[in-house]
């Protein structure tokens, strides 16, 4: 089927683009430093464990954000088409299932998201409106994408016998144990990822937040490494 086929070969480059631009980012920003102004390096971190960073802060000066904004809005294309394909599957398997709009809803939203996200990142403006503004859009993201993704899974797993010839069932039964975990480390560290500071009752949360926001990015990402060796080649 053509459509899956499509969504397989999109499916690699919605992980490998943003992997490699965020990181690529890191790099600069902890390794590269003649690239980038003394103000802007980090010294001594590895933010998936240790939170000594955010992406955020990796990706908004230059010339990382000409590396970070682009990636993302190619990503953003990407993800656009892999969730029409992937509501398109789910049409041409089961025409009238009740998780078909919600699918293409949520995904594309997510998309759209992250799109604005990657615009207004870098932006300086002082004033707490536009702070919340930048956290909504990040947390809807976070949110639309997690719940396109369970649609999606549950929808597949629900025809999954249909679906013998084209499917990998092992790697299905993988991306609904990562998205199971996705969702209860989002209803956990969204409280906290969404407090105004970095500190709660005398607990620096800053090193806590930055770590759950490179883990959790791997966690989302992978997701689409799962679609692509979910799908057989045809």
């Amino acid at each position: 089927m053509e459509q899956i086929q499509k969504a397989k070969s999109i499916s690699i480059w919605i992980f490998i683009i943003p992997f490699v631009a965020v990181n690529t980012c890191l790099i600069i920003t902890t390794q590269l430093h003649f690239l980038i102004d003394a103000p802007y390096r980090i010294f001594s971190t590895f933010p998936y464990l240790d939170g000594g960073v955010s992406i955020s802060r990796t990706a908004r000066y230059f010339p990382t954000y000409l590396i970070f904004k682009p990636a993302m809005f190619l990503t953003t294309y990407l993800l656009i088409k892999y969730w029409i394909y992937s509501a398109n599957i789910v049409n041409h398997f089961e025409e009238n299932h009740k998780y078909k709009k919600k699918i293409l809803f949520f995904g594309i939203a997510s998309a759209i998201a992250l799109t604005i996200h990657a615009i207004f990142l870098g932006i300086k403006f002082d004033n707490d409106l536009y702070k919340l503004f930048r956290r909504v859009i990040m947390l809807s993201f976070i949110v639309f994408e997690i719940v396109a993704q369970t649609y999606l899974v549950i929808t597949l797993y629900s025809f999954r016998q249909k679906l013998e010839n084209y499917i990998n069932n092992i790697f299905l039964k993988f991306k609904i144990i990562l998205v199971s975990t996705l969702i209860i480390v989002a209803l956990i560290s969204i409280p906290i990822i969404s407090l105004p500071g970095d500190e709660i009752f005398g607990f620096n949360l800053k090193f806590l937040k930055h770590a759950l926001e490179w883990d959790y990015f791997i966690g989302v990402i992978s997701f689409y490494l799962l679609t692509f060796y979910m799908w057989k080649k045809s």
